[in-house]
């Protein structure tokens, strides 16, 4: 048998060690050195084991733990340490034989037993350590969420955004030190005035008003975007969304970002996706982070620079998308990279052209996409033809 591991995670709730398994209490008192937050060290009793105050930023504590290796080490982490919390950061830095995790209730687990919620229906959150906006794209009403928070102040700013957007009728009961003598409940409404929480804090959430929901199916309605113009229209956007295919875990490049559109739908359509835009211009670059930070997508990373130069140390991906900087020397480095689905629009007649020589290259679909919308013509109504878009896509 291998060697036991030296370091141990185990998950506190607010009533100390009252919860606590057999095993945890176990790693508890045989441990040299006890590791965790201030507010967690002061929870459980002094065992005459080494102290240490994990530090702020997070990272510096992984650092500090690697320095004590090969000592009986037991780190304090809230509930579920691998429920937004810091049980997957510490498994990722360290080798398997090297740790244990011991887990206690997680805050999400007291929370729906307070509410009487079924969590398999209930949306978990961790936004303690995240912006708000991550809410965004699952406002609709009648959804459940229970979000942790960072601290009494953001239960605040958590209301003040649902009522931006139009949910400020959301009911909210706001829980502190679930589990422990300090556990105390509020209900409220987001509009309402909130103030007087205190750390820990999670939110149940129930969500109700008038404010606009993003649907699940591709292609946001135009104006959920930001745009200086440079915004592939909503019914181009929904056939390019389809010709891309995104996948669970799949990677994106949108070459030639404009607002965004194309990557963040991309990434609302599955947690897992991954996207990379990369736009030339700087202001456009900067409206692109913004669109994503607000869509609840803000992983969108943003590349500045001009394709194909700017493509060198991008993460290999599983479907490109060309939206502008159309050119032989881009379509010559995408087709070198095989398994790659590849979508092109084209607006002019030169772009047309180019799609044209590759299609009958490489084969791939050619697609001519005419629109038109009513609107008025004099005293009556016609209708107004969009450019022609022509689009091509291809796995290389």
């Amino acid at each position: 048998m291998g060697k036991a591991p030296w370091l141990t995670v185990i998950g506190l709730g607010e009533d100390g060690p009252e919860g606590l398994s057999p095993a945890s209490h176990a790693a508890l008192a045989d441990a040299e050195v006890v590791m965790g937050p201030a507010r967690h060290l002061s929870l459980v009793p002094d065992s005459g084991a080494e102290r240490i105050v994990w530090p702020v930023p997070f990272s510096e504590g992984l650092a500090l733990l690697r320095g004590l290796a090969g000592r009986r080490v037991a780190v304090l982490a809230s509930g579920d340490p691998f429920w937004f919390g810091a049980g997957s950061v510490i498994a990722r830095e360290f080798e398997a034989h090297e740790w244990r995790a011991l887990p206690g209730v997680s805050t999400f687990s007291l929370a729906a037993a307070r509410m009487g919620w079924g969590l398999e229906g209930t949306l978990c959150l961790g936004l303690h350590a995240a912006p708000l906006t991550r809410l965004r794209p699952h406002l609709a009403r009648g959804q459940r969420v229970i979000a942790l928070l960072r601290d009494g102040a953001a239960v605040a700013e958590l209301g003040a955004y649902l009522t931006g957007l139009g949910f400020g009728a959301s009911a909210l009961t706001v829980m502190e030190a679930l589990g422990g003598p300090r556990e105390r409940m509020t209900r409220a409404r987001a509009e309402d005035p909130l103030e007087g929480f205190g750390h820990p804090v999670c939110v149940a959430l129930e969500v109700a008003g008038e404010g606009a929901a993003l649907h699940r199916a591709s292609g946001q309605a135009d104006a959920v975007f930001d745009s200086d113009g440079a915004l592939t229209k909503r019914p181009v956007r929904a056939l390019t969304l389809s010709a891309l295919a995104p996948g669970a875990g799949e990677m994106l490049w949108d070459i030639g970002g404009g607002s965004g559109s194309i990557g963040i739908e991309w990434l609302l359509s599955h947690p897992a996706t991954q996207a990379v835009a990369v736009e030339m211009r700087p202001e456009r670059a900067a409206r692109i982070r913004a669109n994503a930070a607000a869509l609840g997508v803000d992983r969108l990373q943003v590349v500045e620079g001009r394709a194909p130069e700017a493509l060198g140390d991008l993460p290999r991906p599983d479907a490109v998308f060309v939206g502008g900087g159309l050119s032989e020397a881009l379509l010559e480095q995408l087709a070198a990279m095989p398994g790659v689905r590849l979508v092109v629009n084209a607006v002019t007649l030169e772009s047309e052209a180019l799609l044209a020589a590759w299609q009958a290259r490489l084969g791939g679909t050619l697609l001519r996409i005419e629109l038109a919308e009513a609107g008025a013509l004099g005293t009556r109504r016609g209708w107004k033809a969009s450019y022609p878009v022509v689009q091509w896509s291809v796995t290389t």
